[in-house]
């Protein structure tokens, strides 16, 4: 392993010296898109590995939060950092995100979470929005699809900290959900349905999801015109009362404040926040798909061919998380990967493709894919299976190995400057029970993984055989190429098959 060697205490910052390690992995960032787009200009970049390296494992001990429970139930993280006046503050509700929402009301804790801000018992949409910025502070709410959380962040100055403090817990507690802000809401989102079908990454993605997830709820990407018409200050009402539930919350605080002092005015604040019955619902772990898919969704006239190819692969706590971290390293998470050295400074292909994988609770998707030229969809298709058949079929050699953890612990050890990125790894462990010492170790977990091990979980994730393929272009171009992958099926860019004979099953079971 090679990485240079640091020791991460309280309130430091990690040597830039770090950033050196990074580039020495060989690291080549892709060109600015520009001019025809039916020519790819390949890169020149030239890479000389000059960059002094430290053959020692990076070594850290990040600081730890102080962690306690309200009378409530409510779960709380606070990181001391008094480097500057500001602090951040994140406050998860697991339960109240999209994968707990019924089948047919796709949207409804997204439309929740949005409609915090917009309106109290005691304050205006109008008066929210103007105190945030008197207070020069920053106040959210989300709930993403796919998630089982939802979201509530803040940031401001620790001068006024309990004041914008305050008004979180008033759109956290409070919430009116009135009927004129939600017929305004109403329409911005169904505004950006129509244009989010317009962008060939969300059909890939929503298509995508549908083939690996089945009826899974992480299958459901997106609200429907229909759903989100059905949706109701009262319907928001009881998801907001049933859900939004501190014994299933953490509140994540980082930032100029003193912890010993915090708690007890937390308590008195967070008072009138009662526990409840609720608990979080876990989905159940989707089925890997068997058999290769090939799913066309046709954008007529488009100049370009949008992948995305893979299956369901592991969960957060898989033993089998540290060497596919690397694994995708060595494959395409970044631009000195396989895939993106092959298909675009070789080839000229495409400006950049990628692979990444989601884990969470439950199984997740290993996925690579990217934008490529219409033209040349086949021969990225066959680099794209050249590429995943090698890492399954050959051994990672021992430099390009070295290199792939040396990337891996220098951005992990570079994220660390952030204070709100060190609270969030705290989150995380709380989240998966994960042993406290977890992160310090993780440096030497990555060390540690070998060629043996990557050959391992490429056999068992990347399995090209097995894999859903999503292209999305010109049917009328790129059907008969992509025929030659396996049985297509095609749908239309309102995810209709525009041939239901033709079309492949969206994969039906969940463990």
């Amino acid at each position: 392993m090679t990485i240079c060697k640091a020791v991460f205490n309280r309130g430091t910052i990690l040597p830039r010296l770090l950033v050196l390690a990074t580039l020495s992995a060989g690291m080549i960032w892709a060109q600015a898109p520009g001019g025809d787009s039916k020519a790819v200009s390949v890169s020149k970049v030239e890479r000389k590995n000059r960059a002094p390296v430290s053959k020692e494992v990076l070594h850290v001990k990040l600081p730890r939060p102080v962690e306690t429970t309200l009378p409530n139930g409510l779960s709380v993280l606070i990181l001391q950092d008094h480097r500057f006046p500001t602090v951040n503050v994140t406050l998860r509700l697991d339960g109240a995100g999209a994968l707990g929402e019924p089948a047919n009301q796709p949207g409804l804790a997204q439309v929740t979470a949005l409609m915090l801000r917009e309106g109290t018992k005691t304050r205006l949409s109008r008066q929210i929005g103007e105190e945030v910025d008197r207070m020069g502070a920053q106040l959210s709410a989300s709930a993403r699809f796919g998630q089982t959380a939802a979201i509530i962040d803040a940031s401001g100055l620790s001068d006024n900290f309990e004041d914008w403090f305050a008004l979180l817990t008033d759109v956290l507690e409070n919430p009116t959900f009135p009927s004129d802000e939600l017929a305004k809401l109403k329409q911005r989102l169904k505004a950006q349905l129509i244009q989010q079908r317009t962008q060939s990454g969300f059909l890939a993605s929503e298509r995508f999801a549908k083939a690996v997830y089945g009826v899974h709820p992480a299958s459901t990407v997106s609200a429907t015109p229909e759903s989100l018409d059905a949706l109701t200050s009262e319907t928001l009402a009881k998801w907001h009362k049933e859900f939004y539930a501190p014994q299933n919350a953490i509140l994540a605080i980082a930032g100029d404040v003193n912890a010993k002092d915090l708690i007890p005015k937390l308590t008195k604040w967070l008072g009138a926040w009662q526990k409840t019955e609720a608990k979080a619902s876990q989905p159940g772990n989707p089925t890997p798909a068997a058999a290769r898919k090939i799913y066309v969704v046709n954008r007529p006239d488009s100049v370009q061919t949008t992948l995305a190819m893979g299956n369901i692969a592991i969960a957060r706590t898989s033993p089998d998380y540290v060497p596919l971290v690397v694994l995708d390293q060595v494959l395409g998470a970044g631009a000195a990967s396989r895939l993106f050295l092959n298909l675009r400074e070789e080839k000229g292909y495409t400006y950049g493709v990628y692979s990444s994988f989601a884990a969470s609770k439950f199984p997740g998707p290993w996925r690579a894919g990217g934008d490529l030229r219409t033209d040349v969809t086949e021969g990225a298709m066959n680099e794209f299976m050249k590429e995943l058949n090698r890492i399954r079929d050959e051994k990672v050699p021992e430099k390009e190995l070295d290199e792939a953890r040396r990337a891996v612990v220098a951005g992990f050890a570079l994220s660390l400057e952030q204070p709100t990125q060190v609270l969030q790894l705290a989150v995380e462990r709380k989240i998966y029970g994960f042993p406290e010492d977890y992160w310090d170790t993780y440096p030497v977990k990555i060390a540690a993984v070998s060629a043996d091990d990557l050959q391992r979980v490429a056999q068992t994730y990347i399995n090209p055989q097995t894999m859903q393929v999503v292209a999305v272009g010109d049917a009328s171009k790129i059907k008969t190429v992509m025929e030659k992958f396996g049985p297509v099926g095609v749908y239309d860019a309102q995810g209709k098959p525009e041939d239901s004979k033709a079309a492949p099953k969206d994969k039906p079971s969940t463990e």
